[in-house]
């Protein structure tokens, strides 16, 4: 399956100081994704495809980087093709966040433990509530 074409038009008409925005902001969108690879309570997909979004807005060059990514790419294209999550990564997803928000309530004061959980609880409830795909190509 092809990627969407991209849109030469967006970025050539936008100004370049606002290109070089949208570039820095995907580049700190990007980091904080490959850091949500190691560290728990950070998620990774939703920043990657931030990191995708902003950089359809100010690099063609960038964009077209991250959907060639071995394991990015197929994330953001299944995102734009079908706006869905395959049940299993919601599943580990949702894993993930429980084990990682039991962690920050065991180990953070009690006054603010519990921020983790909820904050974990309502990205669960933001992911469940999205289509769901049986397979990830």
């Amino acid at each position: 399956m092809t990627t969407p074409p991209l849109d030469s038009s967006l970025t050539s008409t936008v100004p370049r100081w606002r290109r070089v925005l949208w570039v820095v902001a995907g580049g700190v969108a990007l980091s904080l994704g490959l850091l949500g690879i190691f560290l728990p309570l950070v998620p990774t997909v939703p920043f990657v495809l931030l990191a995708a979004f902003c950089f359809s807005r100010g690099s063609e060059r960038c964009e077209r980087w991250l959907l060639a990514h071995p394991r990015f790419g197929p994330l953001v294209t299944d995102w734009r093709e079908h706006r869905s999550v395959p049940r299993g990564v919601k599943w580990i997803a949702t894993g993930m966040m429980s084990v990682s928000s039991g962690l920050a309530w065991w180990l953070m004061p009690s006054h603010v433990g519990w921020i983790p959980g909820a904050c974990c609880a309502l990205v669960a409830a933001w992911l469940w509530s999205l289509p769901t795909r049986k397979v990830l190509r």
